[in-house]
């Protein structure tokens, strides 16, 4: 996508919050990228050079503005623009797997050439993938200098960097000064037990909405989500811990407190975490495309800022979905909590109400039949279970992060048990993808008035690439209504 300066301009006169994220705009005689809504003084139309993310802004010699912070900016959803294999290597990518991997590996989990990767991202996004990496790297270095009291070394390795040494030297190279010094420029930090972190996100943001949601279906001792915020237990790689998210009341943001525990994991941390709460939408573009259908316009027009929850966990969303066939909302929770409790694994001091981690695909796929069954599952439901976890575990069905989402319905659809409705679904919320639409869905045919799945494929083909925001809508007036 080729950007409009004069729009852009436009846009940063009016310090207008839907293009946060869309452009950065670097001002040639200061030598600093900036966000369209910087509070800074609006420098004059010659002086602007318009990038379409900070890496390009980056790549050409500008800094990041010390006062709108560029690293606190939403990113851009994956629906946004860009080819399927970008979008998903920059989802990989913003995850931190090239902390530890190589391009090459992260090419051939994609199903291409190194080569091909560099070529397309360079071609897309005006940077190559590690220079992309390292733009998240330093980003989220930058935001936990400014916002944490970690210690240098403790941030570095937090960032994904290798070294202390490399880390102190791209700082100086691209911001100018050492990390301490961005450390003293930053605003007062938080001290404490707990890393203290900032999502921001584009408004309007229905943030209640969004935790009614996930409160009607946590996940007992993974989850406890109340009127004002959501906390969990986290397991990755060796680190365990709890987060807990609440609103900000001063900006249009998240708060976030983690366990110490978590530092190692903070970019795939924050990567799913943005997913979980759909911080990327674009929420004027998918209202402005959804309100000119009538079924749908009045619950847009009632609720602009609704999103679609994701998942912090594909495989546990997966799971939960399929015990939630043909039972109600309660009944699932139910039955998730005693597979919890009976294959989850204990974890001491966390939250009050978080007990366990969720049992991850390896347990389940090696679990007796007889023992999945007796959390209350008919043969058929466990065995499904059982079969999920095994494809998950061998790698025969991708729930992480930038999975190609029609790859992984064909192949969950292709196990026992497993149809359509609960593939999109899994797709809408796993893989936060913005056009699923379990179609079969009861409530979603009765409110387009139409009795089979493909005459609601039909109906709602005007809505992409945004049906599972048509969904969330559909849903949202039925529970408001009572039906």
């Amino acid at each position: 996508m080729q950007l409009d300066p004069d729009a852009c301009y436009d846009a940063l006169c009016a310090r207008d919050r839907r293009f946060d994220g869309v452009f950065f705009v670097g001002v040639t005689t200061t030598g600093i990228y900036c966000r369209p809504v910087c509070p800074a003084r609006t420098p004059g139309r010659g002086r602007c050079e318009f990038f379409r993310r900070a890496a390009e802004a980056e790549r050409v010699g500008f800094r990041a503005c010390l006062r709108c912070r560029p690293e606190l900016a939403p990113g851009r959803a994956a629906i946004d623009s860009l080819s399927r294999l970008a979008a998903a290597a920059l989802a990989r990518i913003d995850a931190g797997d090239l902390n530890d991997g190589s391009v090459d590996a992260l090419a051939r989990r994609l199903g291409v050439s190194g080569r091909h990767l560099r070529r397309a991202l360079e071609a897309e996004l005006g940077a190559t993938p590690v220079e992309l990496a390292q733009t998240r790297r330093l980003a989220l270095a930058k935001q936990l200098l400014q916002d944490t009291a970690l210690p240098l070394a403790e941030v570095a390795y937090a960032a994904g960097f290798a070294s202390v040494r490399r880390f102190n030297a791209l700082v100086q190279q691209r911001f100018g000064r050492p990390p301490s010094a961005l450390r003293r420029e930053g605003d007062e930090v938080a001290t404490g037990d707990a890393i203290e972190l900032r999502l921001d996100y584009r408004p309007p943001f229905d943030w209640l909405a969004l935790l009614g949601f996930l409160r009607g279906r946590e996940v007992a001792g993974v989850e406890r989500v109340d009127d004002h915020s959501y906390a969990r237990v986290v397991a990755l790689g060796d680190c365990v811990g709890w987060l807990c998210v609440q609103a900000d009341p001063a900006r249009p943001a998240l708060r976030v407190s983690l366990a110490p525990e978590l530092a190692p994991q903070l970019m795939p941390i924050v990567a799913r975490l943005r997913g979980l709460f759909d911080l990327d939408a674009h929420p004027d573009a998918i209202a402005d495309h959804l309100r000119s259908d009538p079924v749908l316009r009045d619950s847009v027009i009632a609720r602009p800022g609704l999103r679609v929850p994701g998942a912090f966990d594909g495989f546990e969303l997966a799971v939960r979905a399929v015990l939630g066939q043909q039972v109600s909302v309660r009944a699932a929770t139910t039955l998730c909590a005693r597979l919890v409790a009976r294959f989850g694994r204990p974890v001491p001091k966390t939250l009050p109400g978080l007990s366990a981690v969720f049992p991850p695909p390896d347990v389940l796929a090696s679990a007796a039949l007889a023992d999945v069954r007796a959390i209350g599952l008919p043969e058929q439901r466990a065995r499904t279970v059982v079969a999920l976890a095994a494809a998950v575990a061998d790698g025969r069905v991708d729930l992480s992060i930038g999975a190609d989402p029609e790859r992984t319905v064909a192949a969950l659809e292709a196990l026992p048990g497993i149809g359509p409705w609960t593939a999109q679904y899994i797709a809408m919320r796993s893989l936060r993808w913005p056009d699923g639409f379990p179609g079969g869905d009861l409530v979603v045919r009765r409110a387009l008035e139409v009795t089979t799945t493909r005459a609601a494929e039909a109906r709602a083909a005007a809505w992409r690439p945004w049906r599972a925001y048509g969904v969330m809508h559909l849903w949202s007036s039925a529970a408001s209504s009572g039906g």
